[in-house]
């Protein structure tokens, strides 16, 4: 596995343990369907999904990670969300969470951002 790929995959862990020592229950990781993922889907008690995107990086000394967080990505997590909500058949409110890990394993700075952005409403005249 390329280099990038395992950094990655030790962030993901590490945002889920983080995740799961602040109380949540980590439902699915890495799920997917078709052309949609979700790096990891997380309840609180009761029913608050959240549909989090994790950003790993080395450094952030020549790219600010949360940059990589652009109108595209959201439109992509809440298509993901609309995805698996009908895929299980829920009916739950979502938060769109991010967690950005800078550093190398063991040694990860961590930013959590809760509800970082509230999906667009379609509104019709």
């Amino acid at each position: 596995m390329a280099e990038h790929n395992l950094l990655g995959k030790a962030g993901e862990q590490e945002a889920a343990e983080f995740l799961v020592r602040q109380g949540f229950i980590i439902r699915e990781t890495n799920w997917r369907l078709n052309k949609l993922e979700i790096d990891i889907i997380a309840q609180e008690p009761g029913m608050v999904l959240h549909i989090v995107e994790v950003k790993t990086r080395g450094s952030d000394e020549y790219f600010d990670p949360m940059r990589a967080i652009t109108e595209s990505k959201k439109r992509h997590m809440i298509a993901s969300a609309n995805a698996y909500l009908n895929y299980y058949q829920l009916q739950c409110e979502v938060q769109y969470d991010v967690i950005i890990l800078v550093g190398e394993p063991g040694f990860f700075r961590l930013e959590y951002y809760p509800d970082l952005f509230l999906p667009k409403l379609k509104t019709y005249r």
